[in-house]
């Protein structure tokens, strides 16, 4: 169980965990110890998270949620499948704690009327000075 807030927590039957061989240097042990961690997280069948966190979270996600509502993680930055696995959980929660937090909504503004009519003033005046630059006749 991954504890996100005091609220929300992702239950272990919502996860499933993968360990695949992984690529790179180790030696021995990369072609021996299957370290690399795939966790797949089933957001959209979540009942522990909000339809709006939904949403946010397929927009933080990006690229790791699949067409069928999961949010897949493949981490193999350690030769520790234990702390793969801690990493891997640990940037789910981020993730999530991240889609957790509300956007601010813009309020539009408009310039002032004042403020157009100073920046047309200023315009015309470099209009002139760079107009006596030209060749005197």
């Amino acid at each position: 169980m991954i504890r996100i807030n005091d609220k929300i927590t992702i239950e272990d039957w919502e996860l499933t965990e993968q360990f695949v061989r992984a690529s790179g240097p180790g030696g021995q042990n990369v072609n021996k110890v299957s370290t690399a961690v795939e966790l797949r997280f089933e957001a959209e069948r979540s009942p522990n998270l909000p339809d709006a966190v939904k949403r946010r979270l397929r927009r933080v996600a990006g690229r790791k949620w699949t067409s069928d509502g999961a949010v897949v993680l493949f981490v193999q930055d350690t030769r520790s499948q234990a702390r793969n696995r801690e990493i891997a959980q640990e940037r789910l929660a981020e993730m999530v704690r991240e889609a957790l937090v509300v956007p601010k909504r813009r309020v539009p503004t408009k310039v002032s009327l004042n403020q157009k009519r100073k920046r047309v003033d200023e315009k015309k005046r470099r209009g002139e000075v760079k107009a006596l630059r030209g060749r005197v006749e």
